[in-house]
């Protein structure tokens, strides 16, 4: 197979890249030369947000392309275009976000969508990637597009802060504020599965939305963060505290506990709640929480252990004065 990423050197694009690689594919990438590519491939450079930033691709054909971004849709669609009579198929990683606002538990591929544009400058988030969709389908139709609908993605190269903010305060030891319940069940999806899935869909030649995640509840946060002690090998001491507590003290889910959010919301639902009966019909595979922790844990120690932070997302984290409020020890 001769795959073209769009991207391809940070987070699910590199993961994609090594997939393919492994698979002895040919991989070309094209990228604006701000992190290294992965060794094997052919590297384009380009800026795609520029006149010209698609100009390293005026030559050549491929089987596949996996397109990543995140921002103005029209950027997908001048993309799209221009590959639409020289590549076979087109992937794009989109998001549950495309789904209105909240979607309840257990919605699937056919829930109501966000409007959005092919033509779009950049708006939110949520109408970015639902016109990126629509890019898509504009020049590959439905039979030629596979529309990758994730949810939370972690694991190795996460440049978002998530498992990797975990695993450096639990790192650091001590009391650890760990948001409850215990047994509160979690949706995600490692980006290496999420990888190895999209490129056997692609060679498959399956089309259309699919929600990929592990099943409802994969693992637990009790789970996920006793892993996280486990592999850093720290003295922390996970201290369990009411989502009552938590929302009193004005904490933020998702932003300053990152991954969490309280049980019985709307935010659940929609965040770790997904029908995914799809996707594992067609053969998703994913690996146990442990393993993602563990290989996370692995990859930040080896580049110092500190994680990339994306520049369009915010930090995310509690503060330590705030912790230790809450805990009663400050």
């Amino acid at each position: 197979m001769k795959l073209l990423i769009l991207g391809g050197t940070e987070f699910v694009g590199r993961a994609v890249a090594e997939s393919a690689l492994a698979r002895g594919w040919d991989v070309t990438v094209l990228h604006r030369g701000r992190h290294a590519p992965p060794a094997g491939v052919h590297a384009l450079h380009g800026d795609r947000t520029a006149p010209d930033g698609l100009a390293a691709l005026a030559d050549g054909a491929w089987d596949l392309v996996v397109d990543t971004w995140s921002a103005a849709p029209r950027v997908v669609r001048d993309s799209a275009r221009l590959l639409a009579e020289r590549a076979g198929r087109y992937v794009y990683v989109s998001s549950g976000s495309v789904y209105v606002w909240a979607p309840p538990a257990g919605f699937d591929e056919s829930a109501p969508l966000n409007d959005g544009a092919a033509d779009a400058e950049q708006t939110t988030y949520a109408q970015d990637k639902r016109g990126g969709e629509l890019a898509v389908l504009e020049s590959f139709g439905a039979d030629r597009s596979l529309l990758v609908r994730a949810g939370l993605i972690i694991g190795p190269y996460e440049n978002v802060g998530r498992l990797p903010w975990w695993l450096g305060r639990i790192a650091r030891g001590g009391p650890v504020l760990a948001p409850g319940p215990r047994e509160l069940p979690l949706q995600f999806i490692d980006v290496r599965d999420l990888a190895e899935w999209t490129l056997d869909a692609a060679a498959a030649e399956l089309s259309g939305p699919y929600n990929v995640l592990a099943p409802p509840g994969h693992t637990t946060t009790g789970e996920l963060l006793d892993a996280c002690v486990q592999v850093t090998g720290s003295d922390a001491e996970l201290r369990w505290t009411a989502p009552e507590v938590i929302a009193e003290a004005g904490i933020e889910p998702w932003a300053q506990l990152p991954i969490w959010v309280p049980p019985q919301t709307d935010m659940h639902d929609a965040l770790h709640g997904a029908d995914v009966s799809k996707v594992l019909a067609a053969g998703l595979r994913c690996r146990p929480a442990t393993e993602t922790v563990r290989d996370t844990w692995e990859w930040l120690r080896s580049i110092g252990g500190t994680a990339p932070q994306r520049p369009d997302r915010p930090p995310l984290g509690l503060a330590p004065e705030v912790e230790q409020k809450v805990l009663g020890l400050g």
